[in-house]
């Protein structure tokens, strides 16, 4: 069920100024294209994740600055990392090259006057103050000519603190970033190396010669050829609902699943629910065609496999497409059946088939209008990154990606201390409204149509 963010909740932050961190040694001064999934439009824009820490003296015997600890551990793991201190140029044909010039990444020290006890039991998106925790440095979040990654360290009154970050998504996913964060926790615990060494290699991810689409991509749909009707406009005022999902809400969605769905996977059946839900909420036409994207970790299906330390974006898109009419009118099962052959639909071939693609339209965005897109981040670690203060009691995205468009599946506990999975979503505030009510007549009351 909904969540309840600390709205309320407002404190000071002092900050120092921004500086650069370089590499703590010397580092090759070298240009590195990009692959052609890194530099597609749909990911020139900046990612942020956020960590909270406390201070736990059965595991701190003695008194460290987060600060300085974590700056020195950043500097050591840019010497391995070293083109995330350089800045990106745009090459010929758009391509885009990192100009590895060492010259370091967007580095900040605060100190806030709150307590980490203070955000709560149960941490969760949307955060309070969050432009004051990961603070926009002016001039510094284009995608060309700037720092690659703004880091802001932020100590609290408790001897906690919180960790912010903020990617150029061109140069990693999700999986890339956690992996360069749990190479800064090794160097800030004493190690002298990754013990996961980083792998460029973009070319591994290069289009084919002669290129060739050889599957079909809905999520690259021709916008200029659509008839399909305007998004959500998101200048609208816009509601925020942080949505959980327990053992309870998730057994309850089950039941309405046939015997051969019984076993669908959780992502499945909440994205099922969501899709729907939304689409309702939205109001949408009921011959308009609406998608789910579905994004999806494709490094387990390369064979021979990619490097392991392969940090680049390896993402894809799983589509399911469909009407609003056909997806609200019938059984909820529907939805997971599209959403089933919509994940199995992403092999090597079809990443293949996208990197073709990418060369052959000139890099297009991926599809936004009538779309709904996903991204389960309960199994990439963000809650595992550890610079000697041990996990955070909260790890993972600082908000969507996508506003009114996008939601992460991001793991949780609820007040009871239940684990689950939490789902923040934005829509118009009367959407929402219609979208609540919905949610509850699936969790709470039983459906009032076959589901």
């Amino acid at each position: 069920m909904a969540l309840a963010p600390p709205t309320s909740l407002v404190f000071k932050v002092q900050r120092c100024k921004p500086e650069l961190v370089a590499p703590a040694k010397p580092t090759p001064y070298e240009f590195k294209q990009l692959s052609d999934i890194d530099d597609q439009k749909g990911l020139q824009f900046q990612i942020s994740t956020i960590h909270f820490y406390k201070h736990d003296f059965s595991i701190l015997k003695e008194i460290r600055d987060p600060v300085k600890v974590i700056r020195k551990a950043l500097a050591q793991t840019l010497v391995f990392y070293y083109p995330f201190a350089g800045r990106l140029r745009k090459g010929p044909g758009r391509k885009l090259v990192v100009e590895c010039t060492g010259e370091g990444i967007m580095f900040i020290e605060a100190n806030a006057d709150i307590t980490l006890e203070q955000f709560g039991d149960v941490l969760h998106p949307p955060f309070p103050c969050l432009e004051e925790l990961l603070f926009y440095v002016p001039n510094s979040g284009g995608i060309l000519h700037c720092p690659l990654l703004l880091i802001q360290v932020t100590r609290l009154k408790c001897g906690g603190f919180i960790f912010a970050v903020r990617l150029n998504h061109t140069m990693s996913d999700a999986v890339g970033l956690v992996q360069f964060m749990m190479a800064m926790g090794e160097m800030a615990c004493g190690a002298c190396a990754p013990s996961i060494l980083p792998v460029w290699q973009r070319h591994l991810l290069q289009a084919r010669n002669p290129t060739q689409v050889t599957c079909t991509h809905h999520e690259y749909v021709d916008m200029a050829s659509s008839t399909v009707a305007v998004p959500i406009p998101l200048n609208d005022v816009m509601a925020h609902r942080t949505i959980f999902f327990g053992s309870t809400e998730v057994s309850a969605l089950r039941r309405f699943m046939p015997h051969h769905l019984k076993q669908c996977s959780t992502f499945e059946l909440l994205t099922a629910c969501l899709w729907r839900c939304r689409t309702i909420a939205l109001q949408t036409n009921p011959q308009e065609e609406v998608r789910v994207l579905c994004a999806v970790n494709a490094r387990d299906k390369f064979k021979p496999p990619l490097p392991n330390g392969y940090y680049g974006n390896v993402c894809a898109f799983g589509v399911a497409l469909t009407t609003a009419q056909k997806l609200c009118k019938n059984p909820l099962g529907y939805a997971v059946e599209l959403l089933k052959k919509a994940k199995n639909n992403v092999t090597e071939e079809y990443l293949r088939s996208v990197i073709d693609l990418m060369i052959i339209k000139g890099r297009p965005h991926f599809y936004v209008v009538g779309s709904y897109l996903v991204s389960d981040v309960t199994r990439t670690r963000f809650g595992e990154v550890d610079f000697g203060w041990g996990k955070p009691f909260y790890g993972g995205p600082a908000g969507e990606a996508i506003p009114g468009v996008s939601s992460f599946y991001i793991p949780s506990k609820n007040s009871k201390g239940e684990n689950g999975i939490v789902v923040p979503i934005s829509l118009p505030v009367q959407a929402m409204e219609r979208f609540e009510n919905q949610l509850d007549i699936l969790l709470v009351e039983g459906p009032t149509s076959p589901l």
